[in-house]
């Protein structure tokens, strides 16, 4: 009896054990595609040839990897910007509306963009400007540095020539002195006919002439200039101009570690009347 029931469990035994060997058989047998002789696509990343490295991976950026490198593509050019329609003028024509301008004016439009900038530095700009400002008896001559920076230098002895006189009418001899350049060369000719020269000496006289135009208790003398012409060359400048309708006036100036100083003032009185030929 024990040895029957010992055969039967070991009969059992026998029949799970093959049966867990041939479920585990079918599964794994599903897990693979029912025909491996099938062809199989490549990959997305394989160009088909089989001598380059181009069946690498592609780089991150999505871009083919061509022999083991990455290869960019070139950024497109910018298409260009279309032409302002000061740009598409005649240069002549610019420059004539351009001469309508004051100087501040064409300062401010210079600052308002790349286009306007180079239309406002333009030469023949300036040198219209210049003519309508100021005189046109140098129409002759070519300012080394352009129009420009003459109706700047211009613009500016005209500024420092107008201190001048106010220097005067309001008698103030420190103003004058920090006016002069300190210099043994100076020189300076009153309309009385007095001639001084050197800085000590110009300022001696100065301060008698301001003196006398404030014995009245008031200001110093005020005088109203006309004919005003300006020339620039280098470091020095001259001015000739007509005062109160009595002096003929000339003022040369000098610059001097960046500052124009006085150096010269020569004023004589007008002959009343003119004579029509002195020579005759």
């Amino acid at each position: 009896m024990d040895g029957a029931r010992v055969l039967i469990a070991a009969s059992a035994t026998a029949v799970c054990c093959l049966a867990c060997a041939v479920w585990i058989f079918r599964s794994s047998s599903s897990s693979f595609p029912a025909s491996s002789n099938k062809h199989q696509p490549p990959p997305a990343n394989f160009c088909g040839c089989a001598s380059c490295g181009c069946r690498d991976a592609k780089s991150a950026n999505g871009e083919m990897a061509v022999g083991g490198e990455n290869k960019k593509k070139a950024p497109e050019p910018a298409p260009p910007e279309a032409p302002s329609m000061m740009e598409q003028l005649v240069p002549e024509i610019t420059t004539h509306a351009l001469s309508y301008l004051d100087y501040t004016s064409l300062c401010r439009l210079s600052m308002t963009n790349s286009a306007m900038r180079r239309a406002a530095d333009d030469d023949g700009a300036w040198k219209a400007l210049y003519h309508k400002d100021f005189t046109v008896e140098q129409g002759t001559i070519n300012p080394p540095n352009g129009w420009k920076a003459y109706y700047a230098a211009t613009k500016a002895i005209i500024n420092l020539n107008a201190e001048f006189y106010n220097i005067i009418r309001e008698g103030s001899l420190p103003a004058m002195s920090r006016f002069w350049l300190n210099a043994d060369y100076v020189k300076c000719i009153h309309a009385t006919g007095e001639f001084c020269t050197g800085y000590n000496a110009v300022m001696e006289s100065w301060g008698m002439l301001l003196n006398w135009g404030q014995d009245g208790g008031g200001q110093g003398i005020a005088f109203q200039i006309r004919d005003v012409r300006v020339r620039v060359l280098g470091e020095v400048a001259w001015v000739n101009m007509k005062a109160n309708v009595l002096f003929h006036v000339t003022n040369v100036y000098e610059l001097c570690n960046g500052r124009w100083y006085m150096v010269h003032h020569h004023s004589s009185l007008m002959a009343d009347p003119p004579p029509h030929n002195m020579f005759a």
